[in-house]
């Protein structure tokens, strides 16, 4: 079996500040272009919490405490033919923003912070469950602070 025939365990970094969540541009294959939340690849070992803290810091800079799980949800990359190239399990996790300023890094093109309202009207190019999982972060920290 090839390691790209079983789906991958991935994380996402959520972090939501002052109404923003931080976005980052995908600079290398897959999804090349597109923006979506850091992440990456759980290693072995590591919790997906861990996995998106240390994504997030690798490709913007910016550090962050896990605060939970928002979420989980499945991506099925297909080629031309129809046939699945890549599965994806990731894991949506929410962050508390402790410092830094995005700046892109490893495989991220650029990173910004992004108003979590109008994402799906601002004009990029977004990866599926952004607008979704921005949203839900704002719903989720409303109530943590309630």
């Amino acid at each position: 079996m090839r390691s790209f025939d079983v789906p991958v365990l991935g994380a996402i970094a959520v972090v939501w500040h002052q109404g923003r969540v931080i976005l980052v541009q995908r600079g290398k294959a897959p999804s090349k272009g597109m923006w979506g939340f850091p992440g990456g690849h759980v290693e072995l070992g590591e919790t997906a919490m861990e996995a998106a803290v240390r994504e997030l810091a690798e490709e913007t800079g910016v550090t962050a405490r896990a605060v939970e799980y928002l979420t989980s949800f499945d991506i099925i990359l297909r080629g031309e033919d129809g046939g699945i190239q890549r599965q994806y399990h990731l894991a949506a996790v929410l962050c508390e923003y402790l410092g830094g300023a995005p700046v892109p890094a490893d495989d991220a093109a650029a990173a910004e912070w992004l108003q979590a309202e109008g994402l799906e009207t601002a004009g990029l190019p977004l990866l599926d469950n952004v607008t979704d999982v921005a949203l839900m972060a704002q719903a989720r920290w409303r109530g943590l602070s309630t």
